[in-house]
């Protein structure tokens, strides 16, 4: 299984990047912070979950936040 993980980092020239790791360009460009990690949020759901990692202005990690997948096909309303 391959890991699913983004960061949420500042852009230098103004806004918020979702980075994949080892990507060469960003996955989404927001203006603000909040928007970039709910964009990272549902990029990451949509793929299967794992993580975000939200970066502050000085590029530290301040925060993490694991994700679950968001279709799962075994779940359990679909069981009958």
């Amino acid at each position: 299984m391959t890991t699913n993980n983004r960061h949420v980092v500042p852009n230098p020239k103004g806004g918020w990047d979702v980075v994949k790791p080892g990507a060469s360009r960003s996955s989404s460009h927001q203006p603000t912070q909040k928007e970039a990690t709910d964009r990272a949020r549902t990029i990451v759901r949509n793929n299967g979950g794992g993580e975000v990692r939200i970066h502050g202005r000085d590029g530290r990690i301040r925060d993490s936040d694991t994700v679950a997948p968001g279709n799962d096909p075994a779940s359990s309303r679909d069981i009958k």
